[in-house]
């Protein structure tokens, strides 16, 4: 049987995981390899190193998770946050550690249940969008090639132009080759 302890630390590391999980700028950087090609095992390694953080570290401020945070997303993702979130994650970061450590799990567990809703109504927006604009690239795509096919036969009725030959590229003494308007 887990101590309750054992079982605040296992709730925390949800917590961090939720919140992290629902951040859009880690989840940006991930999603476009800002860490290299282990991008995703770096977001999933940062979820224990800031519930580490907060383990090792006593009567912390949300300006020294800011600190911390920052640090990570520049030093594991070349990410420079100056979106404000940072101190929005901190501060959820700071009310899960303190609920956590009085005993508040209900809390918590509601908490965590809203962001991860919040984060499958993102993806599935984002489904959604990604779906309408491959719909309306194929369209695009199919008027083009319907615009593009014209008969192979030549028209006989009307005149029939040829394209002009391209102009002499004129080569200077020192290797450059000068392109001139038609």
């Amino acid at each position: 049987m887990a101590t309750p302890r054992e079982e605040t630390r296992g709730l925390f590391s949800q917590a961090v995981e939720a919140v992290l999980d629902s951040w859009p700028v880690l989840q940006i950087a991930v999603e476009n390899g800002f860490g290299g090609a282990y991008s995703q095992e770096k977001a999933e390694w940062m979820v224990g190193a800031v519930e580490e953080y907060f383990q090792s570290n006593a009567d912390l401020e949300p300006e020294e998770i800011e600190d911390f945070l920052a640090e990570l997303m520049n030093n594991e993702f070349d990410t420079r946050v100056e979106d404000g979130s940072l101190a929005q994650v901190s501060q959820q970061l700071c009310l899960f550690f303190s609920q956590c450590q009085q005993g508040d799990s209900a809390a918590v567990h509601e908490a965590i249940l809203r962001l991860t809703q919040k984060k499958q109504e993102a993806k599935m927006a984002a489904s959604k969008s990604q779906a309408a604009q491959e719909s309306s690239s194929n369209k695009e795509e199919e008027t083009k090639e319907e615009a593009m096919d014209c008969s192979t036969t030549p028209s006989t009725n009307g005149p029939q132009r040829s394209t002009p030959p391209p102009p002499p590229s004129t080569e200077t003494e020192d290797g450059w080759t000068l392109v001139r308007k038609k």
